[in-house]
C-alpha cells in the first residue's frame, strides 16, 4: 500500500484522510488586487485604488461610503498628503456642487503590506487606497458623484 500522505496518523487505502484545517490558521483574507484606477501625487508616488473587498479598496467604500466615481478620489490624491504616519497617507479635499460643499477624506497604506499584516499587495506593489469618505457622515451625498 502506498500512502499519498497521513496527518493525525490516519491512512485510508491508497489515499490518507487529512485531518485539520485545509488552510494556515493565519490565512489573509481574500482581496481583489486589480487596479481600479490610480493617481499619481505631488509626491511622485503613483498611488492605486483597488477593487478590494467588503473592508478596504473600492469595493468597500463605493458601498459604504457612497462614493462611485474616480475622480472624488483622484481629486485629493494629485496633491501632498496632508497627514503622513508611517506607510499611512492621508490625503484631504473638498466636493463642490452648486453651494454645497463636502470634505473628502482618502486614506492611503503606501507599503506591500496594510499596518497589520492582513493585507499583502505583492512584492514591488503598493497597497494604495483603503478607504475614502466624506467627513462626518457615513455616506457621501448623491451629489457628490455628479
Amino acid at each position: 500500500m502506498k500512502k499519498i500522505a497521513t496527518l493525525a496518523g490516519v491512512a485510508i487505502g491508497t489515499a490518507s484522510l487529512l485531518v485539520g484545517p485545509a488552510t494556515s490558521a493565519h490565512a489573509a483574507p481574500y482581496w481583489n488586487k486589480s487596479k481600479k484606477c490610480e493617481q499619481r501625487d505631488w509626491g511622485g508616488r503613483v498611488v492605486p485604488t483597488r477593487f478590494g473587498n467588503g473592508d478596504l479598496g473600492w469595493n468597500h467604500f463605493s458601498s459604504k461610503h457612497n462614493i462611485k466615481k474616480f475622480k472624488v478620489v483622484n481629486g485629493p490624491l494629485n496633491g501632498k498628503p496632508d497627514k503622513v504616519s508611517g506607510a499611512r497617507l492621508e490625503y484631504w479635499g473638498y466636493a463642490i456642487n452648486g453651494g454645497r460643499q463636502v470634505k473628502i477624506i482618502v486614506i492611503a497604506q503606501y507599503a506591500q503590506k496594510t499596518a497589520d499584516g492582513r493585507y499583502d499587495a505583492g512584492r514591488g506593489q503598493k497597497i494604495g487606497v483603503i478607504t475614502a469618505y466624506c467627513k462626518g457622515m457615513n455616506k457621501c451625498p448623491n451629489w457628490v458623484n455628479e
